[in-house]
């Protein structure tokens, strides 16, 4: 026969960490009652701003969102303590915060960032330029500059232009010294193409001193030497290649020529150097 089994035992239970307490746990839950309204009102008011910065930050956008700008500044009244200039090597950071119009004190919502950036970007090495609104209290402006690519010399002035041939700045040009030397009328339009070109063939670029843009349809190579390198429109590439021969073989140029004349595709012209009175006001005799 089989023996009766005994009755379960009864689980003994542990007492949990408020059970044993339960004075504390109303307190602790007073306390978060009390916190929460302070707590939830904190986090809405940081989501309202963030949506309102994110909004502002489209440039096309910034106009219609000035009314809600304008409350937001007035209900959060938070103020500009720092402005940070990042990005700028050439531009004169005073300036940069002249015409930005934002300074420390001033409210954090404001200014119209569009407006700000388009002040900005008005500076002669600005690119494109950023603005950022950090919370609490700081205002980021990113700069890129435009990089100096030659200088163009035009109407007895110096200015530096990039890539694209746009004018930088013709303010201490001569810090740039090293870059390539333009002229002519419409040089800067097409600067960057020959300049490129001409890289292509080292023996070449080594003698030059200037290249000139000649009724704005071809180039003349302007040597250190002093001697005019005249080159056909539209066919620079094969009038360079020949000068990388003529220099190899009969080192052309190095001579003291007046001009070489490679406008003709099948003809060269070497043109010598006259030799001047050293007095110019004598006049040089005449051979009889």
């Amino acid at each position: 026969m089989k023996r009766p089994s005994a009755p379960p035992r009864p689980r003994s239970i542990a007492p949990g960490p408020l059970a044993d307490r339960p004075g504390r746990g109303r307190i602790a839950w007073r306390r978060a009652r009390r916190l929460l309204p302070s707590a939830l009102a904190v986090v809405a008011l940081l989501s309202v701003a963030a949506f309102v910065i994110t909004e502002l930050r489209a440039a096309h956008m910034d106009g219609l969102f000035a009314p809600v700008r304008e409350r937001i500044s007035a209900l959060l009244d938070l103020r500009v303590k720092t402005v940070l200039i990042e990005g700028g090597q050439n531009t004169p950071e005073p300036r940069v915060r002249a015409i930005l119009g934002v300074k420390p004190g001033d409210s954090l919502f404001g200014f119209s960032v569009s407006e700000a950036r388009a002040r900005v970007q008005t500076l002669s090495w600005i690119q494109n330029a950023a603005i950022e609104r950090r919370l609490p209290d700081t205002v980021v402006v990113h700069l890129t500059e435009r990089r100096p690519f030659a200088i163009w010399q035009f109407q007895k002035k110096f200015v530096l232009i990039d890539r694209n041939g746009d004018e930088v700045t013709d303010q201490q040009v001569t810090a740039f010294a090293n870059l390539p030397l333009v002229s002519g009328a419409d040089a800067p339009a097409h600067a960057a193409e020959m300049i490129d070109l001409i890289a292509k063939y080292p023996p070449v670029q080594s003698h030059i001193a200037a290249i000139a843009r000649i009724g704005e349809r071809r180039w003349d190579l302007l040597l250190r030497n002093g001697t005019v390198v005249m080159l056909p429109e539209q066919h620079e590439r094969e009038a360079l290649a020949r000068l990388v021969e003529l220099q190899a073989s009969n080192e052309l140029l190095d001579r003291p020529l007046a001009a070489v004349d490679l406008r003709l595709p099948d003809k060269m012209v070497i043109r010598q150097r006259t030799e001047l009175p050293k007095d110019p006001a004598v006049p040089a005799k005449k051979s009889t």
